[in-house]
């Protein structure tokens, strides 16, 4: 290729950025011609093969165990992987092609991507439960109260921050965080509130762990996508999936076991 993929030190042979690139394309080849394989050979029969799922943790916690169950029921030659991790990365992993199709918080669409509105949620102030008997609503608790969010590299920071900052009630963080589990035992320990998905708190909240307040005749919502990348057409695998991924949130919605979310 007229240029140096490797790089042999001390601690033994790594990738140049030549490399790291050529790495990213063989390994989008490699599962396209996976993703072939099985198309070809489920032609005729029931859908079958492998489908990588990315789902950002919050979704991943209510979704994942539900879906499994319903495909493995209804398309038992059907293997689904769920990788987790939060949005930024869950999009680097469609465009790499290292999942098939996934969950993203976004607000536009892209050129490179095939979106499909999934849901909406309701986010929430996550308080201290002692704080609860104090606090009257969300302005008074983000006013008196320091703030625990993620880092600026996570889509519910910018979200919030770009929502708080409409409604002038936001300051710099006192915590940041990039971790839901973190977040909430910061705030039942005392250091501050923060916002978080209803649905992400319900258990805590339900179990005298923590309390919460809404955002009185403004609530703010996110929107989740359903999303493939369109370089990649989707299989018959894919598509079972996709349907069995659709069928299972509105289960949960329907059922309130998804809490404060709509479709």
């Amino acid at each position: 290729m007229k240029t140096q993929l490797l790089l042999r030190g001390p601690h033994g042979v790594k990738p140049t950025e030549a490399g790291k690139l050529l790495l990213l394309r063989a390994r989008a080849i490699v599962a396209d011609l996976s993703r072939a394989e099985a198309e070809i050979r489920s032609l005729g029969h029931q859908p079958s093969g492998t489908v990588r799922i990315g789902l950002p943790g919050t979704i991943s916690g209510i979704l994942s165990v539900p879906l499994i169950a319903r495909t493995r029921k209804n398309y038992p030659e059907i293997k689904i992987i769920i990788s987790e991790a939060m949005s930024g990365f869950v999009r680097e992993w469609l465009n790499e092609g290292r999942v098939d199709m996934a969950i993203l918080y976004m607000d536009k669409s892209e050129p490179s991507i095939v979106s499909t509105p999934l849901l909406r949620e309701e986010l929430v102030v996550l308080l201290p439960k002692e704080a609860s008997l104090k606090v009257l609503n969300a302005r008074d608790a983000l006013l008196n109260m320091p703030l625990i969010l993620p880092t600026i590299t996570h889509g519910l920071r910018n979200m919030v921050e770009h929502k708080l900052r409409m409604m002038n009630l936001f300051s710099d963080p006192a915590i940041e965080v990039d971790s839901y589990s973190s977040i909430k035992d910061l705030v039942a320990n005392g250091y501050g509130c923060s916002i978080l998905p209803h649905h992400a708190i319900s258990g805590d909240v339900a179990s005298g762990k923590l309390a919460y307040v809404g955002f009185d005749g403004s609530p703010i919502w996110r929107s989740a996508h359903l999303v493939h990348h369109s370089s990649r057409p989707m299989t018959s695998a894919n598509l079972a999936v996709l349907d069995n991924l659709i069928s299972t949130v509105d289960d949960l919605i329907n059922s309130k076991i998804w809490e404060g979310a709509e479709r």
